[in-house]
């Protein structure tokens, strides 16, 4: 009995390894990108149970030899996001740059149903962000944040009640703040521009993709990310995009967002900071993401604490550095160019509602 259920947690491991190794767009196949340290941690549990448990045979080495490639594949993915890894953001030193502009910013997915609000104002009070942004936010959370946002300089709101509503405020000065509809009608970004205090002026762009389902393609999420990443490619000026992307930080769109932007994961080197799910701790995934252009240097990074919502806050502090340390970013293939205009160009053809309108509900 022990040696069958054996033999199916390592095939359901291996193909939950390889799986996202196949190039299709849907639900079925991303949604195994998400759990890699969970399949992780089960491989290797897994192995040893085999190795401890079952007589040296064809059937035991079987299964070693699949556990062992489960292990490599989810490490492969995984050890870039960890302190064993090179790190591809700078970390900012202010006696080597004594006159650069730094800002705080506060990204978080409130969900829109969480009614924890004075959890979340606790939290902005205690980072005080420069920069402060909330997604499905509908009416009733614009409100009950009023006592805090009303404290910033500049505010821009786009309420909805289909889980896809976001707000911004500032305290930089905002020379420009566009409310644009990507791909989708009912699912808001916001494109900015701001200028610190010594005159110099940054893009930042926030996105909230619609998230993989077993039933569905993820085209609309992996389009809507390389639309941002296109912007980016042309910038005219330093560039940060942040938001809840739907997508985990190893995932190939991801990458291929990377590749395409020119833009760096302050993540890698440093930690996987896993914000989804907060109510679970071992489903849990790099779900928030913040990327930056080669300007900027990293001077913090947090997850904040648990308020209500399955999304943890993240609080990220980053410097604007003339002369920067970082490295030069990859440069994408003629495939993921080639891959980013068809899944721009086959989204930007259909009209659909976005997934999960009506889970708030």
């Amino acid at each position: 009995m022990v040696h069958y259920l054996l033999g199916a947690i390592t095939v359901l491991c291996f193909l939950a390894s390889v799986l996202p190794f196949i190039p299709i767009a849907h639900g079925a196949v991303r949604i195994f990108d998400f759990g890699r340290l969970q399949i992780l941690t089960i491989s290797f549990v897994t192995l040893a149970s085999v190795v401890a448990f079952l007589p040296r045979d064809q059937y035991c080495y079987s299964l070693v030899g699949m556990l062992s490639v489960s292990v490599l594949i989810e490490l492969f993915h995984i050890i870039p996001f960890t302190p064993f890894w090179w790190q591809q953001s700078a970390r900012f030193d202010p006696a080597k740059h004594d006159n650069a502009s730094t800002f705080k910013m506060l990204v978080c997915n409130v969900k829109q149903s969480n009614k924890s609000h004075d959890k979340l104002i606790e939290t902005i009070e205690d980072c005080d962000p420069d920069i402060l942004i909330l997604m499905e936010t509908d009416q009733l959370w614009v409100d009950a944040m009023a006592g805090v946002t009303e404290r910033y300089d500049y505010t821009l709101s786009c309420p909805q009640d289909n889980s896809y509503g976001m707000f911004l405020a500032s305290r930089l000065d905002v020379l420009q703040g566009d409310i644009r509809f990507l791909l989708n009608d009912s699912i808001p970004s916001f494109h900015c521009r701001f200028r610190f205090k010594g005159g110099d002026e940054f893009d930042l762009i926030a996105i909230h993709p619609d998230p993989p389902v077993p039933h569905r393609d993820t085209i609309g999420r992996d389009a809507e990310i390389l639309v941002a990443g296109k912007k980016a490619r042309y910038r005219k000026r330093p560039l940060v995009v942040a938001g809840d992307l739907n997508d985990v930080a190893w995932s190939s769109t991801t990458r291929r967002f990377l590749r395409v932007s020119r833009l760096l994961d302050p993540r890698q080197g440093r930690g996987m900071f896993n914000s989804f799910d907060a109510r679970y701790p071992f489903l849990r995934w790099p779900l928030d993401h913040i990327f930056h252009s080669e300007e900027f240097e990293l001077v913090s990074i947090r997850r904040q604490p648990f308020m209500g919502s399955d999304h943890f806050p993240m609080y990220y502090e980053l410097a604007y550095v003339s002369d920067h340390n970082n490295e030069t970013p990859d440069s994408p293939s003629v495939m993921d160019l080639k891959e980013t205009r068809s899944l721009i160009h086959t989204e930007s053809k259909r009209e659909r509602r976005p997934v999960g309108e009506d889970w708030e509900k």
